[in-house]
C-alpha cells in the first residue's frame, strides 16, 4: 500500500480521475518533451465520454496554453488497462512524431502505465484482517500504524489536508448562485446550513451534515480546491463527518488528524484491493469508499474499538454495493453532490450502529471489498462513468437539449 499522501491529494475539481490526473499527465509529458513543436493527446472511453463535463480539456489546455496542441476525443475506443486511457504524442516542426506515452488516470488523481512496476509497498500489510491482528498484538489503535509506517511527517500532510477541507466548507457555505455547466444547478449548502441552525439541538444533525457535504461538493463542482477523499467526486463525505463530530463532541484537531489516518487506511485498502475509480467500478468505488472511510473515522472519534471501526467501515461499502456512476450531462453534479450528503449521513449511522455492537459481525471488511470489485467488473460499461446509462440516459433536465446527453457531447 502507498503512502496516504497518494490518497489525500489537494487540487482543483471537479474530478480527480478526469481533471487532476490528466492535468498531471500533461505537465509530465510537457516536461519530457519541452523542445517539441506540437503535441496531441487521445482521450479514450470514459475520459472522452464525460471529459468535457469534467473539464478534462480545460485542465489539459491550461498546461499547453500558447502552444500548438490538439485533443482527439475517442469515446468508443478503449485502451487495454483502464477506461481512463490517454495516448500522448509530441511532434517536431516537420510533423514527425518524436515521442509518445500511453498512460492511465486510475482514480484519485493517480497515474499508471501498463507494465510499470508497482509502487513501493509502504505498509507491507494489505488487508484489514492484518491491520486488526497488528492492533491486537501491539495493543495500539489503528492510527498508530500510520505513524509507524509513514513517520511523524505524515501529520503535517494530514494537517494541511484538514485545513483545505475546512476552507472548502467555509467557501461553500458562503457561496450563492448556480454551478457552472449546462444544468444551471443552484447551490444549496448555504440554505441547508441556515435551516439547520434554526432547529433545536439533536434535530440539527441532518441539516449540518448535509450542509457541510454540499458545501465541499459544490466547491468541487465549481472547480475549487478540494482534497481527494478518496476522489474529487466523493470529496464531501469525510470533511462533513469530521467537521460535524468536531463540533458536537468538542474535539481538538489532533483527534481529527488521527481519525483521518484511520480513514486513510480504509481508503488505501479499497484502492489497493479493488478500485476507487468510478470509471472502473462505478460510484460504489467513490462515494461507497468515502462513506466507509468516514464511518471508520466517526467510529474512532466516538470511542469505538478497532473491531467496531472495522464493522462501521464494512457497512459503509456493503450498503453502497452496485451503486452506478451515471452523471447527468457528464457533470459532477447530479447525482454526485447529493450522494455526498447522503453518504455523510450514512457514515455516521454506520458508526452509531457499529458502536451498539461488540464489533462482531458476519461479513468482514476484506470480503465486502472483494465483492465491490467483482460487482464493479460485472456492471455494464454504460453504468461506469460514461453518462450513457441510468439517470444520465433517462433524465433530461428541463431546458437542456437532449443531444447534449449523447456520446461525447455531454457537458
Amino acid at each position: 500500500m502507498e503512502s496516504l499522501r497518494e490518497l489525500y491529494r489537494i487540487g482543483a475539481g471537479p474530478s480527480a480521475s478526469h481533471t487532476m490526473g490528466p492535468k498531471r499527465a500533461a505537465e509530465m509529458f510537457l516536461q519530457r518533451t519541452p523542445d517539441a513543436a506540437s503535441w496531441r493527446v487521445g482521450l479514450y472511453a470514459s475520459l472522452a465520454a464525460t471529459g468535457k463535463g469534467h473539464l478534462t480539456d480545460v485542465a489539459i489546455q491550461q498546461v499547453f496554453a500558447g502552444r500548438d496542441f490538439k485533443i482527439d476525443w475517442k469515446p468508443r475506443e478503449r485502451l487495454p488497462l483502464h477506461p481512463n486511457g490517454m495516448l500522448w504524442e509530441a511532434f517536431d516542426s516537420a510533423g514527425t512524431r518524436v515521442a509518445e506515452w500511453q498512460v492511465y488516470s486510475v482514480g484519485g488523481g493517480a497515474l499508471q502505465e501498463e507494465g510499470s512496476a508497482p509502487p513501493p509497498d509502504l505498509y507491507v500489510r494489505r488487508s484489514m484482517k492484518e491491520f486488526l491482528l497488528w492492533a491486537r498484538e501491539t495493543n495500539m489503535p489503528l492510527w498508530k500504524l500510520v505513524e509507524e509506517r509513514e513517520g511523524p511527517g505524515i501529520w503535517d500532510h494530514l494537517s494541511e489536508c484538514w485545513k483545505k477541507m475546512q476552507e472548502a466548507i467555509e467557501r461553500g457555505l458562503e457561496a450563492h448562485g448556480v454551478l457552472p455547466g449546462s444544468l444551471k444547478l443552484r447551490r444549496k449548502a448555504h440554505r441547508h446550513f441556515e435551516q439547520a441552525k434554526g432547529r433545536p439541538g439533536p434535530l440539527q444533525r441532518t441539516g449540518l451534515l448535509t450542509a457541510y457535504a454540499l458545501a465541499v461538493s459544490e466547491e468541487n463542482a465549481s472547480g475549487g480546491t478540494v482534497v481527494t477523499a478518496p476522489t474529487c467526486g466523493a470529496c464531501g463525505v469525510l470533511p462533513a463527518v469530521l467537521r460535524y463530530l468536531k463540533e458536537v463532541l468538542n474535539l481538538d484537531d489532533r483527534k481529527i488528524l488521527r481519525a483521518m489516518a484511520t480513514a486513510g487506511l480504509v481508503g488505501n485498502l479499497v484502492k489497493t484491493n479493488a478500485s476507487i475509480s468510478g470509471a472502473a467500478v462505478g460510484c460504489q468505488g467513490e462515494v461507497g469508499t468515502a462513506c466507509s472511510m468516514a464511518a471508520a473515522a466517526a467510529a474512532q472519534l466516538m470511542g469505538g474499538t478497532a473491531a467496531q471501526i472495522e464493522y462501521a467501515a464494512e457497512m459503509g461499502i456493503e450498503h453502497h454495493l452496485g451503486l452506478t456512476c451515471d452523471p447527468v450531462a457528464g457533470l459532477v453534479q447530479i447525482p454526485c453532490i447529493e450522494r455526498n450528503a447522503v453518504g455523510a449521513m450514512r457514515a455516521v449511522d454506520c458508526a452509531d450502529y457499529a458502536l451498539l455492537s461488540d464489533g462482531e459481525h458476519e461479513i468482514p471488511f476484506d470480503t465486502v471489498v472483494k465483492t465491490m470489485k467483482a460487482t464493479g467488473e460485472d456492471l455494464q460499461e454504460r453504468y461506469r462513468e460514461t453518462s450513457e446509462g441510468g439517470l444520465a440516459r433517462l433524465h433530461v433536465p428541463a431546458g437542456l437539449d437532449p443531444a447534449l446527453l449523447e456520446g461525447n457531447h455531454c457537458g
